[in-house]
């Protein structure tokens, strides 16, 4: 399964706040050994929920996103309804955590 690199390129925070709908980004970086453990597992369930926006973003210590929403380890997946973060998920490892979260994030839309 092939997987999208994370954008080097990141929208601003209010461009995130503005977002319509449901989203999730993922904060990481393409040489993260967790990140690449989660990559498959991740794919899997965001493939069942194309109504969901996924942004990958690369994250690191310069990255003004990231730290704006206090991301410390990768990969995290932050979930938003119409801009505003509903749940995240810090470095997951368990397919059905993954798919509990992309399932309340459209249930309670």
């Amino acid at each position: 399964m092939t997987t999208l690199p994370y954008a080097s390129s990141a929208p601003g925070r209010d461009e995130i706040n503005a977002l319509p709908g449901v989203s999730v980004i993922e904060f990481g970086t393409d040489w993260c050994g967790h990140c690449k453990a989660a990559q498959p597992l991740i794919a899997e369930v965001a493939a069942d929920y194309p109504e969901v926006r996924h942004l990958k973003i690369e994250d690191g210590s310069a990255r003004p996103l990231g730290r704006s929403f206090r991301v410390k380890l990768w990969p995290t997946l932050i979930f938003f309804r119409d801009g505003v973060e509903v749940s995240r998920l810090v470095r997951p490892t368990q397919l059905s955590l993954i798919e509990e979260a992309f399932e309340a994030l459209v249930q309670e839309g």
